[in-house]
């Protein structure tokens, strides 16, 4: 089974697969073609809770990008249609406890399987 990536933020994103694009403080190793399982939650498990398993995805593309250098096509493409990018900036300083300007990378990638069904 291939690595998980959580979208705990972005769940119901994930699941009306409104999302294509994520950006992670990290995961520097990825590369086109490579195969994820998303998950609503990996981390902080409580004993018992076992980790739902969302989707299977394949990296597209990934780049080295400030968070505060967000398009607004990426907020829609990040599942908020609603959300200006200083909205989901602050989302996620707020979140990480971060400097708007760190790096982050960007990672599109498109649904391969559905594992909820």
């Amino acid at each position: 089974m291939p690595r998980n990536i959580s979208f705990a933020m972005t769940t119901e994103q994930v699941r009306n697969r409104t999302k294509d694009v994520t950006r992670r403080f990290g995961w520097w190793f990825l590369k086109p073609g490579d195969r994820l399982c998303g998950v609503k939650k990996s981390m902080g498990l409580r004993k018992g809770e076992t980790i739902e398993r969302l989707c299977m995805i394949e990296v597209i593309s990934t780049r080295a990008e400030p968070l505060n250098q967000i398009t607004q096509d990426d907020v829609v493409r990040e599942g908020f249609p609603d959300w200006k990018p200083a909205d989901f900036v602050r989302m996620l300083v707020d979140h990480y406890r971060i400097d708007p300007s760190k790096e982050c990378n960007r990672i599109e990638f498109k649904y391969i399987e559905d594992l909820t069904e």
